[in-house]
This record gives C-alpha cells, sequence and structure tokens, in this order.
C-alpha cells in the first residue's frame, strides 16, 4: 500500500460556500428531526433513494411498485429489475452494520447488492471493463490485477483523510467509480458508499434521498465524472455531489412548504382526473368522450407516461392487450395539489 497516496482534488470557494451551506442546514434539519421523528417519512425517503439508484442503471420500476415489493405484494414486472429491487431493500436494511472505512463491508455490500444479478457479486472483477457511452468507450478502468493495492489505498485514505466528510465522502464516490472495481453495480454501490460515509457523520443521511436528485440530473452526473477524469481533478463532481445535498437537505428542512402543482398540459389534466384504479386505453377513451385513438395516444396518453404521471401495468410488453395505466406517486400528488390549491 503506497502510504502517501493522495487522490488529485483541489477545494474550490463554490465547495466552500456549499460545506458551509450544507453544515447550516443539516443543523436545522437535526433539529427538526429530533423534534419530529418520523418513520412514515425514512420509509419514504428510503424508497426514493432506492427508485432513483436504480433507475440511473435503466430499472423502471416505479415507487408504487418499490412500495409494494417492501410489503410483500406480486409486482409484475421484469424478474430482474423487481430482484434489483430486492437486493437493494436488503442492502439498505444492513445500511447501520457498514463501516465505511472496512473493505470487507463493501465488499459485503456488493454480495447483497448483486446477489443473482451476476456470477461475480461481493468480488471485485477478474477482467479489464470500459464505461461505454452508446458504442463509445469513455472510461477504461485500470487492470484488474491494480484493484487490491488500488482499493487498498482508497480506504486508507478515507480512513486517515482530514478533509471534510462531505468532500471526503464525494471524493471517494468518484474515485471509486474511476477505479470501478466491480464487474457491474459500480454506480449504485459508489452512491450508497458515500451515503454510508455522510450518514457516519450525520445519521440524517441515512434517509435523505439523494439519489432521486442525480436521477434527475443524470447527464450532469455523468458530464461531472467525465470532466473531473479530464481535469484530472475530482473537483467537478465535488461541487455536483455538493449541489445534489444542499437541494436534498434543504428540500427536507421545509418539507411543509406550500408547493405548487406542476404545469401540465389540459389534455394531460383531464387525463389524470379521469383514471380510476387501474384503467385500459379504451376505458380511458370511453371516460373522457374521446373517439380518436392517435389523437388519444399523442395528446393525452404519451405525454402523462413521459412526464411520469402514469405508469404502464405491463411496462414490459407496451402493446400487450392487458395493459391498464395508473397514477404514479406523482399523478396523485398533482390531483392532491390541485384539490388542495
Amino acid at each position: 500500500m503506497s502510504q502517501q497516496y493522495q487522490p488529485p482534488f483541489s477545494i474550490t470557494p463554490a465547495i466552500v460556500t456549499l460545506v458551509g451551506r450544507i453544515s447550516e442546514a443539516v443543523g436545522r434539519l437535526t433539529i427538526l428531526r429530533e423534534q419530529a421523528a418520523s418513520l412514515r417519512l425514512r420509509r419514504i425517503n428510503r424508497i426514493r433513494t432506492i427508485r432513483g439508484s436504480l433507475a440511473i442503471e435503466g430499472n423502471q420500476l416505479s415507487e408504487a411498485q418499490i412500495t409494494a415489493i417492501l410489503d410483500g405484494k406480486r409486482v409484475i414486472a421484469p424478474p430482474r429489475e423487481v430482484q434489483e429491487v430486492r437486493n437493494a431493500l436488503a442492502a439498505y436494511e444492513r445500511f447501520d452494520d457498514w463501516n465505511p472505512v472496512v473493505e470487507k463491508d463493501l465488499l459485503e455490500a456488493h454480495g447483497i447488492l448483486m446477489s443473482g444479478l451476476i456470477d461475480e457479486a461481493g468480488s471485485y472483477r477478474r477482467g479489464g471493463v470500459g464505461v461505454l457511452e452508446g458504442s463509445h468507450v469513455i472510461h477504461q478502468a485500470p487492470p484488474a490485477d491494480r484493484l487490491p493495492a488500488l482499493m487498498g489505498d482508497l480506504f486508507h485514505w478515507l480512513a486517515t483523510s482530514d478533509a471534510h466528510p462531505l468532500v471526503a465522502s464525494s471524493v471517494f464516490h468518484y474515485e471509486f467509480e474511476f477505479i470501478h472495481p466491480f464487474a457491474d453495480g459500480n454506480g449504485r454501490m459508489g452512491r450508497l458508499w458515500q451515503s454510508l460515509i455522510l450518514a457516519r457523520w450525520n445519521g440524517l443521511f441515512a434517509d435523505l434521498p439523494v439519489e432521486n436528485l442525480i436521477f434527475a440530473h443524470q447527464a450532469e452526473y455523468y458530464e461531472a465524472l467525465q470532466e473531473s477524469t479530464r481535469q484530472t481533478d475530482s473537483a467537478p463532481f465535488i461541487e455536483f455531489m455538493l449541489t445534489m445535498i444542499f437541494d436534498a437537505v434543504s428540500a427536507s428542512v421545509a418539507p411543509d412548504a406550500p408547493q405548487v402543482a406542476p404545469q401540465v398540459t389540459p389534455q394531460v389534466g383531464q387525463l389524470l382526473q379521469a383514471i380510476l384504479g387501474e384503467m385500459s386505453r379504451e376505458a380511458l377513451q370511453d371516460a373522457l368522450g374521446l373517439q380518436d385513438r392517435k389523437s388519444f395516444r399523442e395528446r393525452y396518453l404519451k405525454p402523462a407516461l413521459a412526464d411520469g404521471f402514469i405508469e404502464m401495468t405491463v411496462p414490459d410488453k407496451p402493446n400487450s392487450r392487458l395493459q391498464r395505466y395508473r397514477l404514479t406517486d406523482k399523478g396523485r400528488q398533482w390531483l392532491q395539489l390541485r384539490r388542495e390549491g
């Protein structure tokens, strides 16, 4: 192990400002949480965290479906996506047991997170791997024979660094993604481990849905990773992650602030108000008094699906004769805010 290993990162004025603002907001949120601990809120945030992290990797299950899996209900969805959710739920159940500076804990977490999904779950990859963008390799990870030394250096640095946990967790996250130590699951593991590092600094991060915001800014997440690699300095990624963390903390500090229903077209609004339970396309058209199937699909159905207000009951078979449509959490929230407004 290289005792002098130091990940390349610089502390920019933006990073200093964000660390201060997050620390202040965390202080306020900690007091609020102590005054009104809410198991329901923790459950909701945990589901949002899992939904965000898996969605970044292409999993299409909704918060409602993840909730159903958590409650032991049967969900009609691709088996791999259901397995990913079950693994993530199991991993977060063990969240409090792991020490972020212990390498074997990271391997154990990966074993749970990727159980039944890859053969090398819980072990570092044995071959080379590249990160693709389309058909282009945008990052060639270090060779497999260097992984023990690289990961050993990274954990030693994390255990001995005097960097603020907000900075150290972001540096670890970036370095982890650069090394790409696993055959699969590197993205979700990097985000999980940053949350674990932050939770050891302040327990509220165990249930703060930062990953939901990363999903909403997915393109910027990958751009920050690439820019940090280009600069040989993880400052761009640190700034991005601290911005996401600040936004997540700020939203939790004032969860009861007045909310406004997102803007939707009149057609989408009519559709959301017409849905009762799970309905077929024909039933929805009848409820809205519409005859033109193409117009209904283009002006009502597709925009509502694209914006996440409704979802399909058989997402892997869009044209199934058994297909039904139902409101998502976002759609139900829109209806509730509209009624309250």
